[in-house]
Order: structure tokens, then C-alpha cells, then sequence
């Protein structure tokens, strides 16, 4: 039987926890420094240099949400268990009326809370100051890239804790992690296309092959809703927008959350195995 009062304790922990973290401190005054940056050097829609609306800023945005969003949830991801484990702190935490579940929980729900503080915080500025500036249009593309921003997030966390639920030590499963962010991020459009360049695949074989990285399916639905079409995506993106239409855009939505709930599920299961030791 899961307490849902056990795991609201838990979370307002590991958001405590988050705050402490130096790191995770950084990340968040770098994404908000950044977003600020990008929506001030956005052209204006007259060609000066200034506070572009809401929809520029947005395509400006997607490459920085791609590089820094996945690091910050992989990593603060991969410290949860193994860092505590290595601590002797995960042991303590389960000496207490809760279980094992409970503990998982209430650590992801809370690390969860402060990654999207954290980007609450980066993308409420640069709004506000769009706002104050009168770029006021195409609110909804911007607050549909918050959405998406949100969603990678927690999947880099689910990504982290099955890292962090298979290693003891805590240096170990960041090095995992970043490693990990690497070939995410590294293996997107050049490393698509020299794969299908050596292997001679089709465009559906291509298309297929974006959909297994959870990064390419964040950036797929980003170009989707800023654009309503993916031709600046190449043939791969041609061919998803005429075979699947309308239906695109919800279906990556469902892959992406299916990216959070498979990884966790499997940490669960590693996590109980491998016990606290």
C-alpha cells in the first residue's frame, strides 16, 4: 500500500536537496541567463537587433533547450539513488515507516518539481521581458515549447534514475550520465544521417531511427508546432508530415511520455533488485 502523504514528505526533500546543489544551481541561472540572451539577440521582425516576439524566440530556444535540458535532468537524475547509496543516507531513509516504492516516488516527483522550477524560472523572464517589450504574438508556440521543454526534462530524469538505481557510486553514474547526454545529443541529424549514409537506408528507415532518440522527438514536435510542417527537417521530415498529418504531433507526444514511464519502471525493478547496498 503506497502513502501518498510518505511520498509529498519525500518530494518536499529532494526539492530542499535541489536547492543545496550547487550545480543544479548553476544549470538553472545558465538556462535562464541564456534564454534571456537568445531572446534579446532574436531579430525583430524589422531586422534591428532587439526583443523578438514570442514564435523567433522559440526557434532560437529548441537548440538551447536540446543541449542544456537533458544535462540537467540526466545528471541530477544519476545523483538521486547512487549518490544517497554511496552515503550511507539511502539506508537511513529506508529505516523509516516507508517503503521502497514510496522512497522512489517521492525522489522522482520532487526532482521533477525542481527541474521545472527551474525552468520555470528561465522561460517566466524571458517571457516577461517579451511581453514588456511588445513581442506579444505567438504566445502558444512559446508556451507549447515550455510544455515540451517540461516533458524532455523528466525524461532525462527517468534516464538518470535508471543510471543511478544500477550503479553504487555517485561519480560513476554522473560519468554514466554525461556520457549518455553525449551520444544523445551528438547522435541527432549528423549522426542520423552518416548512419543512413553507411547503411543505405530509406526515408522511412531514417525516420525510424530519429524516433528511437527522445531528444530528435522533442525537436520533431518543436519544429512541428513552430512550423506546422518539418521541410526544414530534410526527407525524414517530408515524409513523417505527409504519411502521418495531423496524428504527428500527439503520437510523439505519447513516445516522449512513454520514454518517462518505461525508463522509471525499470529503475524500480533494477532498484529492488540490486537493493540498497
Amino acid at each position: 500500500m503506497i502513502d501518498s502523504e510518505n511520498i509529498l514528505i519525500l518530494a518536499q526533500k529532494e526539492l530542499r536537496d535541489a536547492q543545496r546543489n550547487r550545480w543544479f544551481g548553476l544549470y538553472t541561472v545558465a538556462f535562464a541567463g541564456l534564454s534571456l540572451a537568445l531572446a534579446w539577440m532574436a531579430l525583430s521582425g524589422t531586422g534591428d537587433y532587439g526583443l523578438a516576439g514570442f514564435g523567433r524566440t522559440s526557434a532560437s530556444l529548441i537548440n538551447m533547450v536540446l543541449m542544456i535540458v537533458p544535462l540537467m535532468g540526466l545528471t541530477l537524475g544519476a545523483l538521486s539513488l547512487a549518490g544517497e547509496r554511496e552515503n550511507g543516507t539511502l539506508l537511513y531513509l529506508l529505516a523509516q515507516p516507508i517503503n521502497q516504492m514510496e522512497m522512489l516516488l517521492g525522489k522522482f516527483f520532487g526532482l521533477s518539481l525542481a527541474l521545472l522550477a527551474a525552468l520555470g524560472l528561465g522561460f517566466g523572464l524571458t517571457g516577461l521581458l517579451i511581453a514588456i517589450q511588445g513581442g506579444g504574438t505567438d504566445f502558444g508556440v512559446f508556451l507549447t515549447l515550455i510544455l515540451l521543454s517540461f516533458l524532455l526534462a523528466i525524461v532525462s530524469l527517468s534516464l538518470g534514475f535508471l543510471i543511478s538505481a544500477a550503479v553504487h557510486k555517485g561519480a560513476t553514474a554522473v560519468g554514466i550520465a554525461l556520457f549518455l547526454w553525449l551520444i544523445l545529443v551528438f547522435f541527432g541529424d549528423l549522426g542520423v544521417m552518416g548512419t543512413a549514409l553507411v547503411l543505405q537506408i530509406n526515408v522511412s528507415q531514417l525516420f525510424a531511427l530519429t524516433l528511437v532518440n527522445p531528444l530528435q522527438l522533442f525537436k520533431i514536435a518543436a519544429v512541428l508546432d513552430l512550423r506546422q510542417n518539418l521541410e526544414v527537417l530534410g526527407p525524414a521530415g517530408i515524409y513523417a508530415f505527409r504519411t502521418y498529418g495531423t496524428q504527428l504531433f500527439p503520437a510523439l507526444i505519447g513516445l516522449l511520455l512513454l520514454w518517462v514511464i518505461f525508463p522509471f519502471g525499470i529503475a524500480t525493478q533494477v532498484f529492488k533488485r540490486r537493493g540498497i547496498l
